[in-house]
């Protein structure tokens, strides 16, 4: 937990249960739940998002569940983060809590800017099988630096002046970023664009292989031989069946227009596919951009959530010229993408530097000091 240290005259450590109150989420019926109508319902997945819900509630409800724009949410599983709501009314689903009954020598904002540090301490510290929890009750016991009224309110002014423009070159390098994957796109659509008016395609399923994973709790002892990778790329935790050397990964859910192409023999857990090329007639690296250039998502257009069945997989098809041809059209994409790469790199490294300074600043304001 937070060490309590020496605060500036005037300044106090408060637990935050005396000062304001946390409302735990209602546990909406699931039988009542919908894509297409209701009002928006608030879960975990929805905070970082922060205005818009993938699902909505069709019954009825306590209009002390209504969430309005500007209130602070906590999600109580996985990372523990403060978010500031931005859509439009919507309900507190469970395992979501509010920040609600600030005292009025609170300045809400001044909490919003610093708490996420202590939910990171808590996070820390937080023995997990699967995926860490925090309570209500947690949250209240945060012992938080609180300086009196007015100066509270001349730190979150000066955070509001520092912290725009901070966003503001972050969201530029981001932009950066972007634009390099979107230049990267139009090159693989061009490429694959070409190939297509001068060779067949082939159907996925007879030109390489695809493999499902495990859940993470069906653990393989495999005495750290193997990594383990999923969707979000290298894991840290259970594991599933064993692909081969130069897999493409593919998600199965969420972000399944993201692939990865991992060189070494890994693990593969059940949020992605692995799908390993015949090299007879197909290059991995070939199947990689040609992964990248495709859109999954137009595979699967029934549900909010994009998501992939090994049978969507199985029926996309692909240009396949001679191998020589594979190997030219790699040669000049690997070129390019390094350049891409190299790009996206420094951006990064911008983007990391301004992230450290807004830790910085953040630290100095709730120990007085900006």
């Amino acid at each position: 937990m937070s060490e309590l240290y020496e605060l500036p005259a005037g300044w106090e450590w408060k637990k935050l249960g005396t000062v304001l109150n946390v409302q735990n989420g209602y546990a909406f019926d699931s039988k009542l739940f919908s894509e297409e109508i209701g009002e928006q319902l608030i879960r975990i997945r929805d905070l970082k998002n922060g205005f818009k819900t993938v699902s909505k509630f069709t019954g009825s409800y306590d209009e002390k569940f209504i969430v309005r724009k500007n209130d602070f949410l906590i999600g109580m599983d996985g990372d523990f983060v403060c978010y500031r709501w931005k859509g439009e009314n919507s309900l507190l689903n469970q395992r979501v809590c509010r920040l609600i009954d600030f005292e009025s020598s609170l300045n809400a904002n001044y909490i919003f800017y610093g708490i996420n540090k202590f939910l990171d301490d808590i996070h820390k510290v937080t023995a997990f099988v699967t995926v860490k929890h925090i309570s209500s009750k947690q949250i209240k016991e945060i012992n938080f630096p609180v300086p009196p009224l007015k100066e509270q309110t001349r730190i979150v002014s000066k955070l509001d002046t520092l912290f725009e423009k901070i966003d503001k070159s972050i969201a530029l390098h981001q932009k950066n970023m972007d634009e390099a994957d979107v230049f990267m796109g139009s090159v693989l659509n061009d490429v694959f664009g070409e190939l297509e008016e001068k060779y067949e395609k082939q159907v996925w399923n007879e030109v390489l292989k695809i493999k499902n994973g495990k859940h993470y709790k069906d653990v393989i002892d495999d005495n750290g031989q193997y990594p383990i990778y999923g969707s979000g790329g290298i894991m840290n935790y259970a594991n599933d069946y064993l692909c081969n050397e130069n897999t493409v990964i593919i998600g199965r859910k969420g972000t399944i227009n993201n692939p990865l192409f991992v060189k070494e023999k890994f693990w593969n857990i059940d949020t992605a596919f692995g799908i390993e090329a015949n090299k007879d007639v197909l290059l991995p690296m070939f199947l990689f951009y040609f992964s990248k250039h495709f859109n999954f998502l137009d595979l699967n257009k029934s549900t909010t959530l994009p998501s992939l069945a090994k049978t969507h997989l199985l029926q996309i098809m692909m240009v396949l010229p001679p191998l020589n041809i594979q190997q030219k059209i790699l040669t000049y994409l690997d070129k390019i993408s390094k350049k891409i790469e190299k790009i996206k790199s420094v951006q990064k490294e911008k983007m990391e530097s301004l992230v450290a300074l807004k830790a910085s600043i953040l630290d100095q304001a709730f120990r007085g000091e900006l």
